[in-house]
């Protein structure tokens, strides 16, 4: 069964950028829509961003213009590219994979700490 793996995660100061990978082990077609959410102590779950299998985008407002994700099939990977980070960006952020069977995935985490 297809798994996620997430790395890239670290910690930086504000303004800064990091690049996190998801990379999936076994059939990445097995997945439908992929991307990533975050969660921080204390708030609320937030889907930041997601990829069809197409490539089409979305993003939350609170990311647009800063965030890019992308999904390279062949490479059996899904990026997030983070610019211009804020404190406020800081959480767990992990990597989700929709099955055609309706049940999500995701993968462990990875930590994203933001520095004032």
């Amino acid at each position: 069964q297809a798994q996620l793996v997430e790395s890239g995660g670290g910690l930086v100061q504000a303004g800064g950028s990091l690049k996190l990978s998801c990379v999936v082990s076994g059939n990445i077609f097995t997945f439908g829509d992929m991307g990533w959410f975050r969660q921080a102590p204390g708030k609320e779950r937030e889907l930041v961003a997601s990829v069809t299998r197409g490539g089409s985008t979305d993003y939350a407002d609170s990311v647009k213009g800063r965030f890019t994700i992308s999904r390279h099939n062949a490479k059996k990977t899904v990026y997030l590219e983070m610019d211009s980070l804020k404190p406020e960006d800081t959480g767990m952020y992990y990597c989700f994979g929709d099955l055609l069977t309706g049940i999500r995935k995701r993968g462990q985490g990875t930590q994203v700490t933001v520095s004032s």
